[in-house]
């Protein structure tokens, strides 16, 4: 056991608070006496409750007045942790338009002499690396609170997973009725303005086909029980973001190469209904569209570079051969970065020389500015695709350093009717960061949420009960000790919150961990070398 954590077994109310077990003693000044070196952001994570400033015309209030002091602490239901600082999933994700998106911030708060309260994570302040919980800052202004991006249009949920069509669809749906009409009047220039309706039709089945083949990789993921959180179709081509990375590089490759197979058994399918078919028909120009366009998805994606599937193959395979899954992603993803620098420049010159079908002097003026134009686009998503998952590499190895005992914050008891200015006193002498409201028997009932602190004004404090500012613990908020990696990061998903109660195996107290404190954790892993 760690024994610079928590405080392990509760104290009641009236006992003074034991020295810390390890690092510098506290920084003990009056709590009453503002600091002058203080004026950063307190804790608060993305999506807790914003603390509010101290009112200026507070300081003419009387003390007879404390009934309301409770009204200046901020709003909370203290659920609330937004998608941007939620803790993120380290899984991948997965199809014909792949992208993984890092994850968050924390630090290791069990010697708060020597760490930094916690802030806003964008609105850091050099100056709080000595501050105790007496000493919290009001922010100047709260950070905005914004919703959490479902994805676009929830469209269905085949296998229990959500599949949404992103806004970013209707751009490309039209871009392809508008082409493939093109291409159809100079094939079936008797449909007039009707072969745009036969084109948008078109757009329709391919972007189905996609969605077969992320379904693909959907199932795949399902077989080896690894949670799929959503399937989004978007502007080139589709995403299934699969929560968890394969355990074997066996599965990897099955995992990444279903999706392929699917493009090349649909390209298959289509070939076949197109033998009985006229071939300069409706029905058979289709036919013809989609068998191509489904080649197309198939040979894209099995191009040997992350974040295609292709490239999560070749990762595979060099996984097997060195045992070091980061080993397999470094070598995918730089081949992935050389593969997005050949399409910038070798697609145009391809256009150009008409090798991809049509003749060199078609391909003149808006057209060669509409290849370069696509080839920028495709080039951008493939490098900055490779770049995310070198990022999530060095994410997931360094994912095992996040241990609930480590970020643990130190937590004083207090009983219901303790004052806060008696609490935070208490904090201060035992250089704490979090209290911890218990009944006599010394049962932890709540605890006491940092911005609320914050929100009450220092004049105030000696007449604003703790249970006032106080969170019910409920099942989900407490977190044991010995949690840590993606099991620490799947309970506090399963119950976000701002701050969890953590205990040892035993019942015992052991400490506060912060959301804030894990999301700062997140961004230290993500920037130490691998």
């Amino acid at each position: 056991m760690d024994e610079s954590g928590g405080s392990g077994q509760p104290r009641s109310g009236t006992d003074r608070p034991t020295k810390p077990h390890a690092g510098p003693t506290a920084h003990t000044t009056d709590p009453t006496t503002p600091d002058p070196h203080e004026n950063g952001n307190p804790s608060a994570t993305p999506s807790t409750e914003a603390a509010h400033a101290d009112r200026a015309g507070d300081s003419a209030q009387q003390p007879a007045a404390d009934d309301d002091a409770t009204q200046d602490t901020p709003a909370s239901d203290g659920t609330g942790t937004p998608a941007p600082a939620e803790v993120p999933p380290t899984g991948n994700e997965t199809g014909t338009g792949d992208v993984e998106h890092p994850p968050a911030p924390g630090t290791d708060p069990r010697a708060p002499a020597d760490l930094p309260r916690p802030e806003a994570p964008r609105a850091p302040h050099p100056t709080d690396d000595h501050r105790t919980l007496a000493h919290s800052g009001a922010p100047k202004s709260p950070p905005p609170q914004s919703p959490q991006p479902r994805g676009g249009l929830l469209m269905g949920r085949p296998f229990g997973v959500p599949v949404y069509v992103a806004p970013s669809w209707f751009l490309v749906a039209a871009l392809i009725t508008w082409v493939f009409g093109g291409q159809l009047d100079r094939v079936l220039p008797e449909l007039g303005a009707a072969r745009y309706l036969v084109s948008l039709f078109f757009a329709v089945a391919f972007y189905a086909s996609v969605l077969v083949h992320e379904l693909a990789h959907t199932v795949a993921a399902l077989r080896f029980k690894l949670p799929v959180r959503r399937i989004q179709l978007q502007f080139f081509g589709g995403v299934s973001e699969i929560e968890k990375e394969a355990e074997t590089p066996g599965r990897e490759f099955v995992l990444a190469f279903v999706g392929p197979l699917l493009s090349l058994i649909l390209a298959g399918l289509f070939y076949l209904a197109m033998q009985p078919v006229e071939p300069g028909t409706v029905p058979g120009v289709l036919l013809a569209g989609l068998m191509v366009s489904n080649l197309i998805v198939a040979a894209f994606n099995l191009l040997p570079g992350l974040p295609l599937d292709g490239g999560r193959m070749l990762r595979a395979v060099v996984w097997k051969i060195t045992g070091k899954p980061m080993s397999g992603t470094i070598a995918a993803a730089w081949v992935g970065r050389a593969l997005a620098v050949c399409v910038l420049i070798g697609l145009p010159l391809l256009t150009q020389s008409g090798a991809l079908g049509s003749s060199a002097e078609d391909n003149v003026g808006m057209d060669t500015v509409m290849d370069a134009l696509l080839a920028a686009i495709l080039a951008a998503i493939i490098w900055t695709g490779a770049g995310n998952s070198l990022r999530m590499a060095r994410l997931r190895e360094h994912l095992p350093d996040l241990r609930a005992r480590t970020l643990t914050r130190r937590a004083v008891p207090v009983e219901t009717d303790t004052p806060l200015s008696e609490a935070l006193r208490r904090a201060n002498d035992a250089g704490a960061r979090a209290l911890v409201v218990v009944d006599p028997e010394g049962t932890p009932l709540s605890l006491v949420r940092e911005a609320a602190i914050v929100g009450v004004p220092e004049h105030r404090r000696p007449w604003v009960a703790v249970s006032g500012l106080a969170q019910d613990i409920t099942d989900g908020m407490r977190v044991s000790a010995e949690l840590a990696g993606e099991d620490l990061l799947d309970t506090l998903r399963a119950t976000p919150a701002t701050e969890y109660l953590v205990v040892e195996d035993t019942g015992e107290i052991y400490g506060v961990l912060s959301a804030a404190d894990v999301e700062r954790a997140f961004v230290k892993a993500m920037a130490r070398p691998s």
